[in-house]
Formats: C-alpha cells, sequence, structure tokens
C-alpha cells in the first residue's frame, strides 16, 4: 500500500477535544498566499479580538486617545529566495488581505484570508498576478464575463507514487475509472467528498466533481465565477485541497503530465461566458471570441502553466483528449479541440466556451486575464504582459 504521512496517523479524537473549547470571543485568521514559485501555497494563523465581517484595508482611527484598528489588518512574512548554486537571500514581503472565507478546520467565527503579497517597495511580488487580473477584469466589468474552472488533480503517497496503485506496477487501462463506482475504479473517495464538503462551508463556489480518467485521478469545479472571483475562489479551492490530503497523509498534485505513457495528463479546463454569449444568438459572440483567441493561440499557451509553456508540453500531445500544442483548434462536442463549444450551446444557439488548453498548475489570474483582454480588449501587449 502507498504510503501516508506520520501526522495523518496521529488520534483525531484526542484533537477534536481541543478544537471543540471555547474560544473566549476571540477569532483565528489564517492568512494565505502564494509562494513565489507562482504554485505552492503557504499560511500562518493570528488572533483578532472580534471576528473581522469584511476584507478592509487597514485604518487607523484616533478617537478620544483610542486608536481602533478596523477589520483585518496586513501582516508580513520572511521569504526564501532561491539563486543559482543554491545561493538563498532572506527578505521581508507585506501580506495584503484581499478575499475572506469561513473556515472548514477550525469553524466559526474563524476566517480564511487571501492575501495579495507586496514587496516593500509597495509593488506587486513577480508572482502576485492578481493585481493585474483585477485591472483588466475592471475594465471589462460591463460585459460580465463569467468564468467556471474544471481543476484536475492526481493523488500521490507521501513516496510519490500515485495512491493507490499497485506499489510496483500500474492499475488496469484507463476506461472504467471515469465517474467510476467501486473499490476497484474510485480511490480516494472519501478526500473528494472531504474537500466538497469543505468548499461548501467555506463559501467556494464548488459546483461539481468527478473521478477522471486515469486511477487516483479527480476533478472539481468552481463557478461561475464573475471577473476576479475566479482566481480567488480556485486559489482557496486549492488551499482547501491541500489542506483535507494532510490529515488523510497523502499528497495532492497539479502536475499536467504525473505518469508519463497511455495515461492521460491533467488540465485547468476554462469556461468562459459573456452578457452577449448568454443571450439569444449569443453563439455568433463565441465564435468572434474563439477567431480572436486563434491569433494569439502562442501568447496564451505561454501563461497557460507557470513555465511558459514548458509543463503543458508534456500535455498537449494531441492524444488523451487534448489539441496538440503547436496548433489552434476549436469545434463543437470535440474534445481534442483546443477550444470546445459545448453540443448543448451549439444547439440553443447561445451559452459559453471551454477553453482546454490551460495545464492544472495554471495561474487562474492569468488565464482569466489573457482571455478577457484577448477576447474583449483585443490588447495583445496585456496577454504577453502577464
Amino acid at each position: 500500500m502507498t504510503t501516508a504521512s506520520a501526522s495523518s496517523h496521529l488520534n483525531k479524537t484526542v484533537r477534536q477535544q481541543y478544537m471543540s473549547l471555547p474560544q473566549g470571543g476571540k477569532c483565528q485568521v489564517t492568512y494565505i498566499w502564494i509562494d513565489n514559485n507562482g504554485q505552492d501555497l503557504h499560511s500562518k494563523t493570528r488572533t483578532l479580538e472580534t471576528e473581522p465581517k469584511s476584507i478592509e484595508a487597514p485604518l487607523r482611527l484616533k478617537l478620544s486617545f483610542i486608536i481602533i484598528q478596523i477589520e483585518i489588518p496586513e501582516w508580513s512574512f520572511c521569504e526564501i529566495c532561491r539563486f543559482q548554486q543554491d545561493q538563498k537571500f532572506y527578505r521581508e514581503m507585506f501580506l495584503i488581505p484581499a478575499c475572506m472565507f469561513r473556515d472548514p478546520f477550525t469553524l466559526d467565527p474563524n476566517k480564511l484570508v487571501l492575501c495579495e503579497v507586496l514587496k516593500n517597495d509597495r509593488l506587486p511580488s513577480e508572482t502576485n498576478h492578481r493585481m493585474g487580473c483585477k485591472k483588466v477584469m475592471d475594465q471589462v466589468k460591463e460585459h460580465q464575463i463569467w468564468f467556471g474552472m474544471e481543476q484536475e488533480y492526481t493523488l500521490l503517497g507521501m513516496d510519490g507514487h500515485p495512491f493507490g496503485w499497485p506499489q510496483w506496477g500500474f492499475p488496469a487501462p484507463q476506461g472504467p475509472y471515469h465517474c467510476g463506482v467501486g473499490a476497484d475504479k474510485a480511490v480516494g473517495r472519501d478526500i473528494v467528498d472531504c474537500h466538497y464538503k469543505a468548499c461548501l462551508y467555506a463559501g467556494i463556489r464548488i459546483c461539481g466533481a468527478n473521478a477522471e480518467a486515469m486511477q487516483s485521478q479527480w476533478e472539481f469545479q468552481v463557478g461561475p465565477c464573475e471577473g476576479i472571483e475566479m482566481g480567488d475562489q480556485l486559489w482557496v479551492a486549492r488551499f482547501l485541497l491541500h489542506r483535507v490530503c494532510e490529515d488523510f497523509g497523502v499528497l495532492a498534485t497539479l502536475d499536467p503530465k504525473p505518469v508519463e505513457g497511455n495515461w492521460n495528463g491533467a488540465g485547468g479546463h476554462m469556461n468562459v461566458s459573456t452578457k452577449q454569449m448568454r443571450e439569444e444568438g449569443g453563439l455568433q459572440y463565441i465564435e468572434q471570441a474563439i477567431e480572436k483567441l486563434s491569433k494569439r493561440h502562442k501568447e496564451h499557451i505561454k501563461v497557460y502553466d507557470p513555465h511558459g509553456g514548458q509543463d503543458n508540453v508534456r500535455r498537449l500531445t494531441g492524444h488523451h483528449e487534448t489539441a496538440n500544442i503547436n496548433k489552434f483548434t476549436a469545434g463543437v462536442a470535440d474534445r481534442f479541440a483546443s477550444i470546445r463549444i459545448p453540443l448543448q450551446v451549439s444547439h440553443d444557439n447561445k451559452g459559453y466556451f471551454e477553453d482546454r488548453r490551460p495545464a492544472a498548475n495554471c495561474d487562474p489570474y492569468l488565464v482569466t486575464k489573457a482571455i478577457a483582454s484577448t477576447c474583449l480588449l483585443d490588447d495583445v501587449e496585456q496577454v504577453r504582459g502577464c
């Protein structure tokens, strides 16, 4: 059997005894931020005197010689930066609260807060793509652009081997695992169910989950979310996934091709619609957007995974329900196309389109920014500037 982490074997009943203790009217707030590699997540927790009701910029008021700090304050952390030959240096970074969710691990009134990272000059860090994304979403606000992301991932043991796979071999070939039921098909459903409930409790707009084509591979869907909310919701949903997996002692990888060979990779398919696309006759606007996307294929590929397309090279081969990375294609109900128009959308003459190119480990801020820029601003610089 695949190995699990040592912490997963701790007595969870003992933990629950302490988790049920009253908090004395105080609130635990866990700050979450994206690592300087653009993929990993970090968190740390502090105590606030009262439960915050909303995200507010830190503001200090002096009233009758009493200084009051409103809602969630900024914080900081020490970032380790690595250079060639394993050289390191440390720098203090600001954590700026951006959005807030309920905490499904320590329960109400405690909160999870996704933060932007700023350098000491108050400029965004190299991997803080939220600010640029929000700027574009504000520019296209009138279009009411909606996104829905399909996040695929693979469960691994602590040894890096797919969870539940034979120790020295492979399971039966793909076929029965997609949406499969049964112990010989679905591996890790407990994790999936717990993550789903954690998302609902937190306030994530999770709208579905299913087993994927490769055994131990799963998918959850988030959306529809308007504008910047797609990135916010998806990053926190990923945090919840990693935290749930931590309790079970396994890992969740977003690697676009976790197992080489005749196995499906993992994508982050992005479903997109605007107000015009959702109205009667909206298919013409979908087709116009696809035409614009066809002219920016290379620019989009460069921002659809954290390594400028190098991760997606392993996945977008033209096989295993993917398009070839070097060629832009589009079609109705075509899962081997870069852009798929769902069959129902073609029938209804309105709806949305699916961009199947983003990798599972993509930054949703970059993906949504690129799509909005190309489709609604026709701004290649905004795409390249990601």
